[in-house]
């Protein structure tokens, strides 16, 4: 299934995406690919596939304001489970939401890549350039991500 062999990464904010980012298994190597926010789709088989998880990850954020409740933990681990997918969750402190829809991958590496992007997102937000709460466009973000998701999600 190609679903299970893709992974889904976004950060969103209090009302909307800030960043995006969609990660395809290619043999032995995790290829990442940028989505802009707000970029049109096409009909495409792997566009629908990627609108099914899209919302997957949508329909879990009633889960994660649920469970942000019930665990004074930042890492929520899996908030839902729909068709041999999982979506993990950490929360941050200013209430930005990391989300990850994967297959089935251990507890440790996703608590250790949410960490590392935690760490990168707290640098990214103590700059003064950057608004609190806004897309998040740098190069350099982006690039940090991939190699933090090829370390641990590979």
């Amino acid at each position: 299934m190609a679903s299970t062999s893709s992974l889904l990464f976004v950060i969103v904010g209090k009302n909307e995406p800030l960043y995006e980012a969609e990660f395809h298994k290619s043999g032995s190597t995790l290829v990442a690919t940028q989505q802009n926010v707000s970029s049109s789709s096409s009909t495409s088989t792997a566009d629908s596939v990627t609108r099914q998880n899209y919302f997957v990850l949508h329909s879990a954020l009633d889960l994660v304001e649920k469970a942000q409740w019930i665990t004074n933990n930042m890492y929520l681990k899996v908030v839902d489970k729909v068709n041999h997918q999982q979506v993990s969750t950490f929360l941050t402190a200013g209430n930005i939401k990391f989300m990850l829809l994967h297959g089935g991958r251990s507890e440790d590496s996703i608590k250790n890549f949410f960490t590392d992007i935690y760490e990168l997102y707290v640098k990214l937000s103590m700059n003064p350039f950057y608004k609190y709460d806004t897309p998040i466009s740098s190069k350099n973000f982006d690039t940090r991500v991939r190699a933090i998701a090829r370390r641990y999600l590979s």
